[in-house]
């Protein structure tokens, strides 16, 4: 697998510039997903930051209806963290797919110590009853957020992850604009120093589990 590295700094402007905004229209889940921007993929699929992303100070609802603070809830944790929304056709629930799918390669202590957190992009429509649903058909541990948008796009902007609004298109469809990256935070310290893109597969996620649960450095 294919390793990038740069400072935060730098992953920051990429992901304002050049990382991957998919804009998915939400009426058919046969519809194309749209790249609005290209992600630099030819750089691999994982990048390896030198100066790690502070994990998010966000508290939101999760599918039980409580509040969850995610910095308390996944402090000393092994925890990746997405944003996108339940209505997306491919990219959410490809992602989201093959981190369940790599998790369950691993030995049961090792899931149990993993975090897996989705948070919604769409919150008018991620309720947490729905989002709880759509999460449970593909692994019923992932945590699913929902709540203010402007809390969620702060928290996915310090990560250098681009959210937009909901909007509808031409055709009236509903399209949500977002980026598509991965953080992986350490249990060492609680930052964020993998950052993986929508061409990461099981196989990438299934290398670098044992190693970012262990909190061995990347």
């Amino acid at each position: 697998m294919k390793r990038t590295k740069y400072t935060a700094a730098a992953a920051a402007l990429l992901a304002a510039a050049a990382l991957t905004l998919t804009a998915c229209g939400s009426d058919d889940a046969s519809d194309p997903v749209a790249v609005v921007s290209e992600d630099a993929s030819s750089k691999g699929a994982v990048t390896v930051l030198d100066q790690p992303f502070e994990k998010p100070d966000l508290v939101l609802t999760d599918t039980h209806g409580k509040k969850y603070d995610l910095r308390a809830e996944t402090e000393k944790r092994p925890t990746l963290v997405y944003f996108g929304y339940t209505h997306c056709p491919d990219v959410c629930p490809l992602t989201m797919n093959n981190i369940a799918v790599a998790k369950k390669q691993l030995p049961r202590t090792e899931q149990d110590k993993l975090r897996v957190v989705f948070v919604t992009t769409d919150p008018k429509r991620d309720t947490p009853a729905e989002l709880g649903k759509w999460l449970k058909g593909i692994d019923p541990d992932i945590v699913g957020l929902t709540g203010g948008f402007a809390k969620t796009q702060a928290a996915a902007r310090s990560l250098g992850i681009s959210i937009e609004p909901t909007t509808k298109d031409k055709n009236g469809k509903v399209v949500s604009t977002h980026g598509t990256q991965v953080i992986a935070f350490s249990p060492s310290t609680d930052k964020g120093y993998l950052l993986y893109s929508q061409d990461a597969t099981v196989d990438d996620y299934t290398k670098d589990l044992p190693r970012i649960i262990d909190g061995r450095k990347p």
